[in-house]
């Protein structure tokens, strides 16, 4: 007893410098170890036997710093490998694309064509090679690449749009709205702006499509999953139809042209249809990824993103309109193809995350490799018959937007 009393009334030793302190010591302690900001690591990186006392000063790199530059480094290194990847499968696949067919050619050959026509050397084909090539495979390959970019690209602005994952061009109606003005175009006759007349219509239609699927499936400021789903089962059932309806007013050539737009198909491609989507499409993939960042805060909520500086309805105005610019064109050479803009950010956005400074343009990349590779596969599985391309894309996106639905609602408890 007389020794514990002693103890407690003897003075406290000296502190130790801060070299020769206990790191685990400091740790266990409560005031002092609350007093200083720094992480452990920081602790042991101070108190390390031969390192300045100023280190933390002196290198701007801090280990205090780490935590946050590694992982964003990481996810720097991971998007660039995915878009590597993403972009070299394109490139692979659509020039196995242009080799392969009823008409096989050399993928070597091929390349050597392509740079001779670009004055770089290499060897012209036979002349059934060229023709087979400039006027049959290129354009299709071109084509897809644009039409799947554009469904891509449009898919991740839906979605990133209406908050909501089970947006989709295709599935909430904007793709059949297209197609009805497309074949309207078609049953009347019309030519007002030469090739460009059921570009014209389709995205006027898509556009009048896209702000009424819009008004519709919002309710309380938010848009409901299955509000937007049965808006898009209404219209898709309408702008039916609206086709039907101009198909029994429409001759035998007028007949097969309208049964192209509602499969959906490339085996009409040409260059001037090329020609024909190309500004829609470049202009749309130009504007799309500027528009990143505000789709990021979006994503918060509207009104944090208000807070934050975002003019969410202009916002959503213009977004709108490039995702019918994009549907337009696309329904306007290719029919009706779903499903491209649901799997392809579905897909990204589980490799990498939901960021969309990487997603806008990720989904363009993906998109062109998944129509090249359905149109590849649309042309070669039944040879020498070839199988409508819409139909193959509805074919593998139905199980996957089935298995979504199961998977939303899983995790939301309900559908409510």
């Amino acid at each position: 007893m007389t020794m514990a009393t002693h103890a407690d009334h003897s003075p406290s030793p000296a502190r130790p410098r801060e070299r020769d302190r206990d790191p685990d010591r400091d740790r266990r302690s409560g005031p002092e170890g609350a007093e200083s900001p720094e992480s452990p690591e920081v602790s042991e990186a101070h108190e390390s036997p031969g390192a300045p006392e100023d280190r933390s000063t002196s290198d701007p790199a801090t280990p205090k710093d780490a935590p946050d530059a590694v992982p964003l480094a990481r996810t720097r290194t991971g998007a660039g490998l995915l878009a590597g990847g993403l972009l070299t499968g394109v490139i692979v696949l659509a020039l196995v694309s242009a080799a392969y067919g009823a008409y096989d050619i050399p993928v070597t050959d091929v390349i050597a064509s392509v740079q001779h026509r670009a004055g770089l050397g290499g060897h012209p084909l036979d002349r059934v090679g060229e023709s087979v090539l400039w006027n049959v495979r290129l354009p299709r390959v071109v084509l897809a690449l644009l039409v799947g970019a554009s469904l891509g690209c449009a898919g991740a602005l839906m979605q990133g749009v209406f908050g909501n994952p089970l947006a989709e061009p295709g599935i909430i109606g904007i793709s059949s709205g297209a197609a009805v003005g497309a074949v309207a175009s078609i049953a009347l006759g019309l030519s007002f702006l030469g090739n460009w007349t059921i570009t014209a219509c389709a995205f006027v239609a898509g556009l009048v499509t896209v702000l009424l699927v819009y008004a519709m499936s919002r309710s309380g400021g938010r848009t409901e999953v299955v509000t937007l789903i049965l808006t898009g089962i209404a219209v898709n059932a309408f702008a039916g139809a609206l086709i039907g309806l101009f198909i029994f007013f429409a001759d035998n050539a007028q007949i097969t042209q309208i049964t192209f737009w509602q499969l959906g198909s490339l085996s009409q491609a040409t260059w001037p249809k090329v020609l024909a989507v190309l500004p829609c499409a470049l202009l749309g993939l130009a504007v799309a990824p500027l528009y990143a960042r505000k789709l990021d805060l979006l994503a918060l909520g509207e009104r944090p993103a208000r807070h934050l500086g975002i003019d969410v309805e202009r916002l959503r105005i213009v977004l709108v309109l490039v995702v019918a610019l994009f549907t337009a064109a696309a329904v306007a050479v290719a029919g009706i193809i779903t499903f491209v803009g649901l799997l392809v950010p579905h897909l990204l956005r589980m490799a990498h995350g939901p960021g969309h400074r990487f997603l806008v343009p990720g989904s363009a990349l993906g998109g062109a490799l998944m129509l090249v590779a359905g149109d590849l596969a649309a042309r070669t599985v039944a040879e020498p018959a070839e199988l409508p391309l819409g139909v193959l894309t509805a074919l593998f996106g139905s199980p996957f937007f089935f298995w979504l639905l199961l998977r939303t609602r899983r995790r939301q408890g309900g559908w409510a």
